[in-house]
């Protein structure tokens, strides 16, 4: 992974891993125990999903650019789908507190959108290639030569 990528995910790992942790001591706090490892689940299950889109998308970026947008609108789309049906999923589970979890799903993604979001903001992404113009090679004439 270029250091750039890794860049992107730290900036927007690291703070849904901090609020995941504050969910975890209020789940445990309000809830006992069960509801830390609820929020502990919901967490990596945000960071993982999250994650793995980010690297999707990053990978669709270099090979196809043409399909960037849309590919990012429908790997939102199906993330959250998926974020839904794993609530929907472990609604009655007796493993860990489904409210804790569901709650911190919500809003450990809120917090990757919002550090993702600001993480982009911030990058200095060139919209020029540099090497192009460097190499001084002219673009082969295409189309009718009339």
């Amino acid at each position: 992974m270029p250091s750039n990528d890794v860049r992107n995910l730290a900036q927007a790992a690291v703070p849904t891993a901090a609020v995941g942790a504050i969910a975890a001591a209020v789940g445990g706090v309000v809830a006992g125990g069960k509801g830390a490892i609820g929020a502990v689940v919901g967490t990596a299950v945000v960071i993982l999903f999250m994650g793995i889109g980010l690297y999707v998308l990053q990978r669709t970026a270099r090979s196809f650019p043409q399909l960037f947008q849309m590919m990012g609108l429908m790997l939102y789309a199906a993330q959250l789908l998926l974020l839904v049906v794993f609530v929907a999923l472990f609604k009655n589970t007796t493993l860990f507190n489904p409210r804790a979890f569901a709650i911190t799903l919500v809003v450990t993604t809120l917090t990757w959108i919002a550090a993702q979001t600001r993480a982009h903001m911030k990058a200095k992404i060139l919209y020029v290639d540099p090497d192009a113009s460097s190499k001084g090679d002219k673009p082969e004439k295409t189309g009718h030569s009339s």
